[in-house]
């Protein structure tokens, strides 16, 4: 039923011409080189560390690798983290 839903969402924001993540509440990541990381609508911080970063999200942990990591900014269902990245790892969630 779920996916049903979710695929009627996506096909009213293709006709809207609205953003997929804003529709399907999905994460967007922006990465700027490889020292800065920007994630909306995640769900929260599940472990920070200086070598590794686990976010949750909708369609499950984003986990980032590398090293002297910081938050840059922190608000709402957004957050920045600056440091040197190695790897972005997705650990989808299964249903």
């Amino acid at each position: 039923m779920e996916d049903k839903i979710n695929k009627a969402k996506e096909s009213l924001a293709n006709q809207l011409d609205l953003p997929r993540d804003v529709m399907l509440n999905i994460p967007k990541i922006s990465v700027t080189g490889n020292n800065e990381i920007t994630i909306e609508n995640h769900k929260g911080i599940v472990f920070f560390g200086d070598k590794e970063v686990k976010i949750n999200s909708n369609v499950g942990l984003i986990s980032i690798l590398g090293e002297e990591f910081e938050i840059l900014f922190l608000g709402g269902s957004t957050i920045t983290i600056s440091g040197k990245f190695k790897t972005i790892n997705y650990e989808r969630n299964e249903l």
